[in-house]
């Protein structure tokens, strides 16, 4: 079964306080939304594996460490966008690939609409971003993409989730880890995360 971790870092818990707030302008969310993925981004990078690498100082030769695989940044669109300047920050050879789902708000399902990823995909540790784990559908539709592609080192790092979403992408993903910076109570009947911040793309591109 996959490991949920939970972020409990202050400036992580102080931001996203700040993130739910329905006053906050679109201009401050976004900043909000990308400080809080770089945060995140620490975290969810801490056990990359690592390899010996052979470098020589202006004193002397000696082995350090480098990353084992190169590393692809995928995120769900529209409001994973959100989320990948942060990453791109800390892993600037990062590629970006990009899934585009969105919710039929009748069904609740995803509806996939674009998928685009590197060639390479399976050669490297894949970090799929999107804002919200509300039911889990888009996540493990996305993830369903890039498995088929080949990728076998998956994480998935998003704001807020839902109990609902994390057992949903836990049961069609066992060997994905997810980080999330909250853990929120439910889903309400309309599928939205509670208490949650509302429609992540809407108010990142200020389309309320």
């Amino acid at each position: 079964m996959s490991k949920v971790h939970v972020m409990d870092h202050p400036l992580i818990v102080h931001k996203i306080t700040k993130l739910r707030d329905k006053d906050t302008p679109v201009k401050e969310f976004r900043e909000l939304v990308n400080e809080i993925a770089l945060l995140m981004g620490y975290e969810a990078t801490r056990d990359l594996k690592l390899v010996d690498k052979e470098v020589e100082t202006p004193i002397t030769k000696m082995v350090g460490k480098e990353i084992a695989k190169p590393i692809a940044v995928v995120p769900i669109l529209r409001a994973g966008l959100g989320m990948v300047d942060a990453i791109m920050n800390i892993v600037p050879s990062a590629k970006v690939g990009h899934i585009g789902l969105y919710r039929d708000h009748e069904t609740a399902q995803p509806v996939e609409y674009y998928c685009k990823l590197p060639v390479d995909v399976d050669k490297r540790e894949v970090i799929v971003v999107d804002p919200m784990l509300a039911t889990g559908g888009s996540s493990v539709a996305a993830i369903d993409f890039i498995k088929q592609r080949g990728a076998k080192d998956i994480r998935l790092m998003c704001i807020i989730a839902a109990p609902e979403g994390v057992e949903c992408m836990q049961k069609a993903h066992p060997d994905v880890d997810i980080y999330c910076g909250a853990l929120d109570e439910k889903l309400n009947e309309a599928k939205y995360i509670v208490p949650g911040l509302g429609d992540a793309g809407d108010r990142l591109f200020g389309t309320l």
